[in-house]
């Protein structure tokens, strides 16, 4: 079935779909650069909400913008702002994931007064200044030490790192983040390729996309419900860093998922489900 369209602010045709029951929840994937298809329907949290899952221009069936520069994060929020108009929702409840996060503190930095509730789940933690350390990354790593593919996945995610993003080193990395590498995971981890845009996830870190500053006193600002959720054994948001993020936040409630990686509703669905549903409740 086609998914629903409209037209954002710059007339880039952007796609989203509706997955469940209930208040609307509009959700933000990150990659950067990834198809919203990789969020499925959060582990079944489509029970309890209608999921609102948008495509970000240029990935997915979004069209591909004309100006490259509003691929950039802080520009992305443009795009929630059009979607919320095109809903005809005066506030939204928002979720981001990952680099998704990154555009809904983007949004909420600039739109705070159509937020109703805000969850930033295992969120990319750049915009606001934090960024995990070598040692992060050695500590988070090593949960994994004793599995057979371990050694090869270190080695594939160095070549990674030092600019070799070939199909073959992101597959050999992918269990590194996931908390078990069970089929489940390797089902999500596979589809990586077809859903990642590479303009859209290099547009995404372009010049001047991040003010930590403001993005800091934007969130000190806050006076809405706010969750700001961690996995266990994630490398890329350590939880310690995770909880910095949530105590710049007045109020704001902070989960660890126990035995999770980047991606919590891959390894304990039923975990995510209960918390974000109490939360939204």
């Amino acid at each position: 079935m086609p998914m629903p369209r409209f037209s954002s602010y710059d007339g880039t045709a952007l796609a989203y779909r509706v997955v469940g029951d209930g208040e609307p929840l509009v959700c933000l994937p990150g990659g950067a650069g990834r198809a919203v298809s990789y969020l499925g329907e959060l582990g079944g949290l489509s029970a309890h909400r209608a999921l609102v899952l948008l495509d970000n221009r240029g990935t997915g069936s979004s069209d591909e913008p004309a100006d490259p520069s509003t691929y950039r994060r802080d520009r992305l929020a443009l795009d929630v702002e059009a979607l919320r108009q095109h809903l005809g929702l005066e506030r939204l409840d928002l979720l981001g994931h990952s680099a998704g996060a990154g555009i809904a503190m983007a949004y909420a930095e600039h739109f705070p007064h159509h937020l109703s509730s805000l969850v930033l789940l295992t969120p990319a933690l750049r915009a606001a200044g934090l960024s995990p350390t070598e040692e992060d990354w050695a500590d988070h790593l090593a949960v994994h030490a004793h599995q057979p593919w371990h050694a090869d996945a270190v080695r594939a995610l160095r070549a990674w790192s030092a600019g070799d993003d070939s199909l073959t080193n992101r597959l050999a990395a992918a269990p590194l983040f996931y908390g078990s590498w069970t089929p489940a995971a390797q089902a999500h981890a596979a589809a990586e390729d077809a859903e990642r845009s590479k303009e859209a996830q290099q547009g995404y870190w372009a010049e001047g996309a991040f003010s930590p500053g403001h993005t800091r006193r934007a969130l000190a600002d806050l006076a809405i419900p706010v969750l700001v959720y961690a996995g266990g054994v994630d490398p890329v948001s350590p939880p310690h860093l995770v909880r910095q993020l949530a105590e710049l936040i007045p109020g704001a409630e902070y989960t660890e998922q126990p035995g999770a990686g980047h991606f919590p509703w891959i390894d304990d669905p039923e975990f995510l489900v209960k918390r974000l549903a109490a939360f939204l409740t």
